[in-house]
């Protein structure tokens, strides 16, 4: 399958690059960037020096049609929604990493992103690209929009709970603690080294835009409203996300309950990790240990004391978060295991 990247100079283009290189059923015919056409793509993603000579090469849509099979758009927000339908319009696949697809209202766009979405009718037909809740979907889509990764953290460690009834749903509470790189290339002050470096901040503390997918999904899930409370932090780290989820259950519940749950949800899902150990450093998901995979780690404790059920959901934000589950999404349209290209073991010490 021949594919192309769109934007990909960006750190999600560049962890596409890098998976899909190894990916044993795929080639790269061709990799886009405006400021940086006709450079190396080694230049920009050093970590690639010796495994490609690919250049980044100008967007020039009839060359794209010709070349590739399905293509990858991992452009800044807002600029999706004026690329994707030109490339829908000549029968391409799409795999879009940007938020500009992945709601379905369009006012939910002037709500939380300050902007009227222009082809509100593409909406209906973009499938959520989280496998572990639309796998049948995606493989018939041809518009697949990538979640985003703090929203992907929570959903997967919330829609067990929330389908199985344990908890209550308006009194949902997400902490999440998120690395620099969730916050793109492009530097600014608040990502500036020196500014970042030692702190844990705070910020978008109420309101933020990821929310609306968050409860998009559990809504549909669970065929009722969930009401969600979402504040992330940034924390000196580059990479990963812990989010730490606040739940409290409307009935008696054990720890025998919720790993019933968990497990009957999961069964089957070759990137869902659950863990809850008594022995060792790591007794539950820490971001540390799935940094470099697609794994989503998920553990929890239960406070009986104060009728209170914390769940832990633990991503690398670039690969599950990101290009890993782009490429997830991809080996399921393509018809192929959803491990292709995504059989990376974490580092440890790290």
């Amino acid at each position: 399958m021949k594919i192309g990247i769109i934007g990909g100079s960006g750190y999600v283009g560049g962890e596409l690059l890098r998976l899909l290189l190894n990916h044993p059923k795929v080639e790269i015919s061709l990799v886009t960037s405006r400021k940086y056409s006709g450079e190396y793509v080694f230049n920009v993603h050093p970590n690639l020096r010796g495994i490609t000579q690919l250049k980044f090469m100008p967007q020039n849509l009839s060359e794209i049609q010709n070349k590739c099979d399905i293509v990858f758009t991992a452009t800044p927000h807002g600029s999706s929604i004026n690329i994707v339908p030109k490339l829908l319009e000549v029968g391409l696949k799409v795999i879009d990493m940007s938020a500009d697809f992945r709601l379905k209202d369009p006012y939910d766009y002037d709500k939380w992103y300050g902007w009227k979405h222009p082809n509100p009718d593409l909406l209906n037909e973009a499938v959520y690209g989280l496998p572990e809740l639309h796998r049948e979907k995606i493989k018939k889509a041809f518009l697949v929009a990538c979640p985003g990764c703090m929203a992907t953290a929570s959903i997967l460690g919330l829609a067990p709970i929330l389908k199985a009834d344990l908890v209550e749903k308006e009194k949902i509470i997400i902490d999440l603690k998120i690395g620099s790189s969730g916050g793109g290339a492009k530097p600014t002050i608040v990502s500036h080294h020196p500014e970042r470096f030692g702190g844990v901040r705070p910020y978008k503390v109420i309101g933020h835009r990821h929310i609306a997918e968050v409860q998009q999904e559990l809504n549909q899930l669970t065929k009722t409203a969930n009401l969600i409370g979402f504040t992330p932090h940034a924390v000196n780290m580059v990479r990963g996300i812990l989010a730490t989820i606040h739940t409290f259950p409307i009935q008696s519940i054990k720890n025998k309950d919720i790993w019933a749950v968990l497990r009957d949800f999961y069964s089957d899902e070759p990137f869902i990790r659950i863990v809850k150990y008594k022995k060792g450093p790591y007794k539950l998901p820490d971001p540390k240990i799935v940094l470099g995979t697609n794994f989503c780690d998920i553990g929890f404790e239960l406070d009986s004391r104060v009728n209170h059920l914390l769940i832990f959901s633990a991503i690398d934000n670039m690969i599950k978060g990101a290009s890993g589950q782009g490429i997830q999404c991809l080996n399921i349209l393509m018809g192929i295991p959803e491990n292709s290209g995504l059989n990376n073991i974490g580092f440890h010490p790290m």
